[in-house]
């Protein structure tokens, strides 16, 4: 088992390990490509190297921890290219035992959030291979004192996501209850959540839940069925709220093809598709990695592949745009979140997927997508 010094060297001297180029692989991506493939598997290993570096610093993987298991569990077991699935693997074992080291019982007064969390990140030990069926018990059984507004701020059997939930104080980062509207500290006007931005959140949690076998406030299905009355989509690229529709499509695609398992028709989500479609150039000319790779990902989860132009597009801007240390996204962030998970999305968008055809992670919900 690595220590965290052995740990940190394996990934050092991984980042200064070229990529093995075949023959083959010199050829562009497509006709007039700038790129070749060989540059496309040399990007996206520098990219996952770079997301293992910074998950070795005890402090990003403290604050982080099943967010970055979750990263290397999927593109491990999802992404076809062999050498790439072993490496992931290999770095989300790694860090999965160290998760299990260092949470190794859920604390006895464990809030709701802290309980999702260890839902998260035992989910993601348990698909690497790392189990431990006594935590997800104590997982289990705190599950059981909260209650749906406690896990997803909203309860999905008695009201449609709300517009009530309050952001954290812009001026001095101060949380609140559901129907603050000034903060308690500074007096100021807070500003609000959208409903989008509220049930992706819960969608995610209540897909976790659903995987890891412990109800996290509600099921997949009921968060779901409010898919319809968030319809259309706002496209006013002025907003805010831009991000959040665009977060919440992808978010869908994620939950239901089991983050890269199945691909989707795009008869079932047509609204949706047509949404990425048309609006995957804003990330391009916005020069937003994070976004942009968000885009491309779900979209080649419809089935859209590099003879589409809009694919095309993304794939060149993100091979052109990685940075010298292997990430994307601006390398003076300081919040880690923005530099790790931009990184992870271009990974994933520039990878192609080993999809085991047409379907869903809950074929159950099928008649919820009319």
């Amino acid at each position: 088992m690595l220590t965290s010094r052995a740990a940190r060297a394996a990934a050092v001297f991984l980042l200064l390990l070229p990529a093995v180029v075949a023959p083959q692989d010199a050829r562009p991506l497509w006709p007039g490509a700038r790129f070749t493939e060989a540059d496309r598997r040399r990007a996206v290993r520098r990219g996952l190297r770079f997301i293992y570096q910074t998950a070795l610093d005890e402090q990003n993987f403290a604050q982080y921890g099943s967010d970055y298991l979750w990263c290397f569990y999927t593109i491990g077991a999802g992404v076809s290219d062999a050498g790439v699935r072993r490496e992931a693997r290999r770095m989300g074992v790694e860090r999965a035992r160290h998760w299990r080291r260092t949470r190794g019982a859920l604390p006895a007064d464990a809030d709701a959030q802290t309980v999702a969390d260890y839902a998260f990140g035992g989910d993601a030990a348990d698909s690497l291979g790392v189990r431990d069926s006594r935590l997800k018990a104590q997982v289990r059984r705190a599950a059981r004192r909260h209650g749906a507004r406690d896990f997803l701020l909203f309860d999905p059997l008695a009201e449609a996501p709300p517009a009530d939930v309050p952001k954290p104080c812009e001026f001095d980062g101060a949380a609140h209850a559901r129907g603050a509207k000034l903060c308690r500290r500074c007096g100021r006007p807070l500003g609000m959540r959208s409903p989008q931005d509220v049930w992706y959140d819960a969608l995610v949690t209540a897909y976790v839940g659903e995987r890891y076998g412990v109800r996290l406030g509600a099921s997949y299905a009921e968060v779901l069925r409010w898919l319809p009355s968030l319809r259309p989509w706002r496209a006013d690229l002025s907003s805010d709220e831009f991000y959040d529709n665009v977060y919440a499509v992808t978010h869908v695609v994620y939950t239901l093809n089991d983050y890269g398992r199945y691909r989707l028709s795009p008869r079932w989500l047509p609204g949706e598709f047509a949404f990425l479609r048309s609006h995957v150039g804003v990330a391009v000319a916005r020069g937003d990695a994070d976004m942009l790779g968000e885009f491309l990902d779900s979209l080649r989860a419809f089935g859209l592949t590099e003879s589409d132009p809009e694919i095309r597009a993304g794939v060149e801007f993100l091979l052109a745009g990685q940075n010298a240390d292997g990430s994307w996204g601006d390398p003076s962030e300081r919040d880690i979140y923005l530099r790790y998970h931009p990184t992870w999305n271009a990974v994933a968008a520039l990878s192609d997927y080993d999809w085991k055809g047409h379907g869903l992670s809950f074929p159950e919900v099928r008649p919820l997508l009319k």
